[in-house]
């Protein structure tokens, strides 16, 4: 064989390159030029990313553990299923942020976080949903003061408990572990604090509603709503989307304490709309109106001067209220409760709950009035007062109160009188009653007058005993002298104290002493009556008189003396003269005894004045 068909057979006989491409793929066969554009087209469906970026996926596929997220690279990455507890809505073909850690780990598989992705951009959202006023989603972590923590974008914020719900919310706990919608109503990117709201979300709507209901309300339309809340003052009802108001006094015809004796909170009651105001949104709601007035029911018998019996159901210091049947109430003024003139209060007489019989006084049904009286059911004690307490009679009477003017004093439960201040005492003169007596205390007093139209009685204390006047104006006769006190002086005189508990008057000008001064407080001295009147139970006295009397006594004395000496001298000049005999030794010894004797006398009188005027300082 020749070397060029050695070459050919060899060619011929050699195996061609293996395809290794083609290995477990069918026959079809593409050409080089096919097979650059189906490369070209495919890579251009594979995005290029780099790790520690954040995509947006799209969520093909779940299982049991995880979600499958395409986010257009050459292979899926497995997002924990546990990082979506936030959105339990989640689903197949939903778009999901992640975070790429790493293109491909060992065993090749692309590894994503959302958990991250949303961390990262959390505060961007976070702001951007508080700008846009965006409705997001967030799940309830767990209780806190005031409210509860939410999860929102993996930042925890605050839902504070009145933002819950339009509504009063008792029990925070069933909130915990639900996902909730909410909006951004404040952040503080200082300090990294979000405050959400979910009653924003429902605020809007309702307030629409509001507007419908209330467009729809008229005057006494009858609604069924339920008790949302109960205050000590009234009771707020859910109309469904709007609330009204029940007041404590349009909850019933008759009294109560608190709105709980008639409601319970979450009861479904039918009210009636009383009044609304469109712009402040607030509905005035009934519940007695739905009842007839018991006014109507009331009894068309009763008539004034008719007996009822009730129960007491308030107090005030005016009166008390009596219910006469469930919702009909009368007044039974404080003055209709005893016969006594004594102001005193209501509850002096009544107790709340008490049982009573009652009077009708005046029953207006128009105006649904009535007033009562329990005194009309007891005797009238000024009806025989005339008989019981005739004039001059003697009683015991209890101190009820002071005036100026005197002592009111009770005889009986509703017979009172008046002792005048002038009718206590005869001798002592008395500035006010508490001097002469305390209240509540024990006084004997004697019918003066009656006056039984206008109901009362003049008493007097003093009269009880015999008028010792009679006698003090045998004992303290003009010119008489009494020791006395002084007990009180002014610029006008002084009161001086005399036996017997009299008091006597001295002018200034009748306190003078001897020595020229004037008497003081608690100086004892003698005086004498000037003047003294029975009828104005008056005593005028003075000490200066009685001094001014010595002095005009020994004025006297001294002036007789001299008179006397004079006429001696007198006489025996006299005889002298008529002597016709010559003057003997004998006659001058006659003189000289005369002139001895009448000095002696003289200087007598003298010593006689002057030990007066020593007795009268002592």
């Amino acid at each position: 064989m020749s070397e060029e068909q050695t070459n050919v057979a060899a060619e011929a006989t050699a195996p061609a390159e293996f395809d290794w491409n083609a290995v477990g793929k069918k026959a079809e066969v593409y050409s080089e030029k096919e097979r650059k554009e189906w490369e070209t087209m495919y890579e251009e469906t594979l995005k290029s990313i780099a790790n520690h970026e954040v995509l947006d996926g799209v969520i093909v596929g779940k299982t049991s553990k995880d979600l499958l997220v395409n986010i257009g690279y050459k292979s899926e990455g497995a997002i924990p299923l546990n990082e979506v507890r936030y959105n339990p809505d989640i689903k197949i073909g939903d778009l999901l942020e992640v975070y790429v850690e790493n293109q491909e780990d060992k065993g090749g598989q692309l590894v994503l976080s959302h958990k991250k992705a949303r961390s990262l951009r959390s505060w961007e959202r976070i702001n951007k949903a508080l700008e846009n006023d965006e409705v997001i989603k967030g799940l309830v972590k767990c209780r806190t003061k005031g409210g509860l923590i939410a999860d929102v974008f993996g930042i925890e914020a605050f839902l504070p408990g009145s933002q819950i719900d339009v509504k009063p919310i008792r029990d925070y706990d069933v909130y915990v572990g639900k996902v909730m919608e909410f909006k951004v109503v404040k952040i503080n990117n200082e300090f990294k604090n979000v405050v959400v709201s979910h009653k924003a979300l429902i605020q809007e709507e309702i307030e629409l509603q509001k507007k419908e209901i209330i467009g729809k309300l008229e005057k006494g339309q009858i609604l069924e709503g339920t008790v949302k809340n109960i205050t000590s003052y009234g009771v707020f009802i859910d109309l469904g989307g709007v609330d009204g108001l029940i007041h404590i006094t349009d909850l019933s015809w008759g009294r109560i304490n608190h709105p709980e004796e008639i409601v319970k909170l979450d009861e479904k009651i039918n009210v009636v709309i009383l009044d609304f105001d469109d712009e402040k949104k607030r509905i005035a709601l009934g519940l007695k109106q739905l009842t007839p007035h018991p006014w109507d029911g009331l009894n068309a018998d009763l008539k004034v001067g008719d007996k009822v019996k009730g129960k007491v159901a308030v107090i005030a210091d005016y009166g008390a209220f009596v219910e006469v049947a469930p919702g009909v109430e009368g007044l039974v003024h404080v003055s209709e409760m005893s016969w006594s003139q004594h102001l005193r209060s209501a509850s002096d007489f009544l107790k709340v709950g008490q049982d009573i019989e009652a009077q009708v006084l005046t029953l207006d049904r128009e105006e649904r009035k009535m007033s009562l009286g329990i005194k009309q059911l007891m005797p009238d004690p000024w009806t025989d007062i005339t008989l019981k307490y005739p004039v001059g009679s003697k009683h015991k009477a209890k101190v009820r109160n002071f005036t100026n003017f005197g002592i009111f004093v009770e005889m009986e439960e509703g017979v009172d009188g008046l002792v005048h201040i002038s009718d206590l005492s005869w001798s002592k003169k008395i500035k006010h009653p508490n001097e002469f007596t305390t209240i509540g205390a024990e006084l004997d007093v004697v019918v003066l007058e009656i006056d039984v139209e206008n109901r009362r009685l003049s008493l007097g204390h003093k009269q009880l005993e015999e008028n010792p006047w009679d006698v003090f104006e045998t004992v303290f006769t003009i010119d008489s002298i009494h020791k006395g006190t002084i007990t009180n002086l002014s610029d006008k005189g002084g009161v001086v104290s005399l036996p017997y508990g009299l008091e006597g008057f001295a002018p200034t000008r009748h306190l003078l002493k001897q020595d020229g001064s004037t008497a003081k407080a608690e100086e004892t001295l003698d005086f004498k009556v000037l003047e003294f009147a029975k009828d104005q139970k008056k005593i005028i006295v003075s000490h200066t008189k009685i001094n001014q009397e010595v002095e005009e006594a020994k004025e006297k004395e001294v002036v007789k003396a001299k008179k006397e000496d004079e006429n001696s001298t007198k006489k025996a000049i006299k005889k002298m003269k008529d002597s016709q005999e010559k003057t003997t030794l004998g006659d001058i010894q006659a003189l000289s005894d005369l002139k001895t004797e009448m000095e002696t006398k003289s200087k007598k009188a003298a010593k006689a004045a002057s030990e007066a005027s020593e007795d009268e300082n002592k």
